[in-house]
C-alpha cells in the first residue's frame, strides 16, 4: 500500500512539473523531513551566529544582537509566507528565478527571470562564500588551540579551498548519501547548539546580568575610536547592526530549490520553507542568549588573541579540552551548512543554464545521467564561491561584506516574485498551501521589509571610510546589476525565453540550450 501511495505521489510530482514545462531529470527521493533539513542546514543558526558575533558585539552590542534578533526573525517569516504561497503554486527547482516568470505578463516575463536569476545566482554564490569562508576560519582558530599553529590570511584562504573541493567531492560522488547527510546534519545542528549551550551555561564561573544582555548598546564601530553613532546616529549603528541576524536567517529557498527532489512538493516545499525559518529562529535566539550570558569579560572577549570571541568563550567557560569539543561541534555544522549550500547553489544554477541565462549554459546544462545530479554546476559553484572570498587577503571587513552581498542578492531575488505576486495578484492561482486574506498584506511587508535591508546593507560598516574598511558589497551588487542589465539590453533580450517549456521544445527537436536555435526557430514560424 505504501509503495502505491509513493508512486501515485511521484507521477503527480512529475506531472506537475510536466504542467510548467520540464521534464523530471533530478532524482526525487527527498520527503519534508529532508526538504526541511537541507533549509535548516543552510540557515543554520550556530553558522550564522558565531561567525559574526565579533561583527554584533562591536555593531550595536548586546541590546542589538538580542532585540534585532526577535525583530528579524518576525519580518523573515513574513518573507517566508510569502514565498512558501508563491511554492506551491510552482514547486521548480528555479525557485524565484521561475517564479518571476510565471507571475509576470508574458512579455516581461523573461526581462523579470532574467534580473531575478542573476540575483539569486549572486546570493547563492555569496552565501556559500560566506558559509564555508568562516569554516575555514574556525578551522585555522581551532588549530591555535593547544598548538604554535599561526593562522594568516593566506592560510586561511588554502584551508577555504580545501574545503570546498570536500564539498564538491561530497555533491559530486555523494549524492546518493546527501539524503542521510541531510538527517544527521538536521540533528546535529538541532543537538549540537543545544548542548553547546547548556554546557557554556552550565560550566560559566559567572554570568552577565540581564541588563548587560537585553540592554546594552555598544558602537565599536570607529576604527580610530570615532564610531558611526557620533558621526551619524545610534539608529544607525543598529540598522548595519542587525546584518548578523539577516544573514543567518538567509537560504531558506533552499526548500524551494530542492522540490523537483522532493515528494508532494506543493506541500512540502512550503512547509518547509516556514518550518526552517520558524525553528531557526527559536535555537538562534537560544545561542545568543546563552553567548552572551557566558562572557566572562567583555574586553579580553573582544579583543582575544584567537580573533574569534566566541572562541574565548569558550575557553573562558570550558577549558581548552572542551573548547577544542564545542569548536568541533561549530565546524562540523558549518561543514554541514556549506555543502548543502552548494547542493541548492548547484541546482539553481543548473536551473538557470537549463534555459540558457548563463555564459557557457551549453556546457553547464548537463545532469550526470548516473548520478542524477548536476556535477557541472557544482564546481563552477565552488570555484564562484572561491573567487569571492579572495579580497579577504587585501580587506579588514571582506568577510562582512561576502554577508551582505549574500544577504543582498537572495533577498532581492525573494522580493521580485513577492512583489509580481502583489501587482497581479487577479490572475494568481494558488497551490494548495495559501495564506488567505492575509496574502496580500503579508507580501507587501515583506517586499517593503527587503527594500530596507538591501539599502541597509550597502552602508558603511565602519568609520572612516577607506580602502580597508570598503564595504565592496555595492560594487559586487553593482557588477551583477550592470552585466544582467547591459547584457540584456545588449543581446539577452532577442533570445532569452526566460524558463524553457522544455518538454514542448524537445518534441520538435529544438535544442533547449541553444537560443540562437530558438532564434531561428522564431524567424521561420515554428516556435
Amino acid at each position: 500500500m505504501t509503495g502505491t501511495t509513493v508512486s501515485d505521489a511521484g507521477d503527480a510530482d512529475e506531472a506537475e512539473l510536466a504542467r510548467m514545462g520540464y521534464k523530471q531529470e533530478l532524482k526525487r527521493d527527498l520527503g519534508l523531513l529532508q526538504n526541511f533539513g537541507v533549509s535548516f542546514s543552510i540557515i543554520s543558526v550556530i553558522t550564522g551566529v558565531p561567525s559574526l558575533f565579533l561583527f554584533g558585539l562591536n555593531t550595536g552590542g548586546p541590546a542589538v544582537m538580542v532585540w534585532g534578533w526577535v525583530v528579524v526573525a518576525c519580518f523573515t517569516m513574513l518573507v517566508g509566507l510569502a514565498m512558501a504561497e508563491v511554492c506551491s503554486a510552482h514547486p521548480t527547482s528555479g525557485g524565484p528565478y521561475f517564479w518571476a516568470a510565471m507571475l509576470s505578463k508574458p512579455e516581461n516575463a523573461p526581462f523579470a527571470s532574467w534580473v531575478t536569476g542573476w540575483f539569486n545566482l549572486l546570493g547563492q554564490v555569496a552565501v556559500t562564500t560566506g558559509i564555508s569562508f568562516a569554516c575555514a576560519n574556525f578551522i585555522s582558530t581551532a588549530a591555535t588551540l593547544q598548538s604554535d599553529f599561526v593562522p594568516t590570511a593566506s592560510k586561511t584562504i588554502g584551508i577555504y579551498a580545501a574545503v570546498l573541493v570536500a564539498q564538491g567531492l561530497i555533491n559530486t560522488f555523494g549524492v546518493n548519501i546527501l539524503r542521510y547527510l541531510n538527517n544527521i546534519s538536521v540533528w546535529w545542528h538541532a543537538v549540537g547548539t543545544t548542548a553547546l549551550v547548556i554546557a557554556i551555561l552550565a560550566a560559566a564561573p559567572s554570568h552577565q546580568s540581564a541588563h548587560f544582555v537585553f540592554q546594552t548598546f555598544i558602537d565599536n564601530t570607529g576604527v580610530d575610536g570615532f564610531g558611526w553613532s557620533q558621526r551619524a546616529s545610534p539608529a544607525y549603528v543598529v540598522v548595519i547592526g542587525i546584518l548578523m541576524a539577516q544573514y543567518t536567517l538567509t537560504g531558506f529557498d533552499a526548500s524551494a530549490h530542492m522540490t523537483e527532489e522532493t515528494h508532494n512538493a506543493a506541500v512540502s516545499g512550503p512547509i518547509g520553507i516556514i518550518m526552517a525559518i520558524g525553528v531557526s529562529a527559536v535555537l538562534g535566539w537560544f545561542l545568543i542568549l546563552g553567548l552572551l550570558f557566558s562572557i566572562q569579560d567583555l574586553d579580553a572577549t573582544l579583543a582575544s588573541e584567537t580573533g574569534q570571541p566566541v572562541t574565548q568563550i569558550f575557553l573562558d567557560t570550558v577549558g581548552s579540552k572542551g573548547a577544542i569539543v564545542l569548536m568541533v561541534i561549530v565546524i562540523g555544522a558549518m561543514f554541514f551548512c556549506g555543502t548543502f549550500s552548494i547542493t541548492s547553489n548547484s541546482r539553481m544554477m543548473y536551473a538557470f543554464a537549463r534555459d540558457g541565462g548563463i555564459p557557457g549554459h551549453t556546457f553547464f546544462h548537463k545532469v550526470d545521467k548516473k548520478r542524477k545530479s548536476p556535477v557541472r554546476t557544482v564546481w563552477l559553484a565552488c570555484t564562484l564561491s572561491f573567487v569571492l572570498a579572495l579580497p579577504s587577503l587585501g580587506s579588514a571587513v571582506a568577510f562582512s561584506a561576502a554577508t551582505s552581498i549574500a544577504t543582498i542578492g537572495l533577498y532581492i531575488s525573494y522580493a521580485i516574485p513577492i512583489l509580481l505576486r502583489v501587482i497581479y495578484r487577479a490572475s494568481f492561482v494558488r497551490g494548495p498551501f495559501h495564506l488567505g486574506i492575509f496574502s496580500y498584506p503579508v507580501a507587501l511587508l515583506a517586499v517593503v521589509w527587503i527594500a530596507f535591508i538591501s539599502i541597509a546593507f550597502i552602508l558603511p560598516q565602519e568609520n572612516p571610510v577607506d580602502s580597508q574598511t570598503l564595504n565592496y558589497s555595492i560594487v559586487a551588487v553593482g557588477i551583477v546589476v550592470t552585466y544582467s542589465l547591459g547584457f540584456w539590453v545588449i543581446s539577452a533580450r532577442k533570445w532569452f525565453k526566460g524558463p524553457v517549456r522544455q518538454i514542448e521544445a524537445e518534441e520538435m527537436g529544438i535544442d533547449v540550450t541553444n537560443p540562437a536555435e530558438f532564434e531561428r526557430i522564431e524567424k521561420i514560424g515554428k516556435a
